[in-house]
């Protein structure tokens, strides 16, 4: 399974329209070669960079999406740690981050509802997972 963007590839930077610093409007994402017995993808875009003065986990969940198969916009939107439904863009605060954006294939649907948060999709996904992809993209503010 791969996963890809026309707006960047793999380890290069996030054009400014998909960030704070642009609309904010999550980017164009690919799915390839998912597994036939798939039922349902679950994307979770997140930064690891994060100072851990401002986050203790130095974590920061952008997008959470589950329930899906074949448009992200079909999905069950998940909880970001801005407490929002939504895909929220790069913006980071000190320095450049990298932006993971990680796809799952699962073997069912996950029995959560909207709202739901990375660690329950994660939790509730355990098991279930056919195929993962990922595809890491960079930003800094300027």
């Amino acid at each position: 399974m791969r996963l890809s963007s026309s707006a960047f590839t793999e380890g290069k930077n996030i054009p400014r329209k998909y960030t704070c610093q642009g609309d904010n409007v999550p980017p164009p994402l690919e799915f390839h070669d998912i597994p036939a017995k798939t039922v349902s993808l679950v994307l979770i875009m997140d930064d690891p960079d994060v100072p851990k003065t401002l986050r203790p986990d130095g974590m920061y969940d952008h997008w959470v999406v589950f329930n899906f198969l074949h448009s992200i916009a079909d999905g069950v939107h998940g909880k970001n740690t801005a407490g929002q439904n939504k895909y929220t863009g790069p913006c980071p605060p000190d320095r450049e981050h990298r932006y993971f954006f990680k796809l799952y294939a699962l073997d069912t649907k996950l029995s959560l509802h909207a709202g739901a948060t990375k660690k329950e999709v994660e939790t509730a996904m355990r098991g279930h997972i056919l195929a993962e992809a990922v595809l890491m993209g960079r930003y800094v503010k300027t």
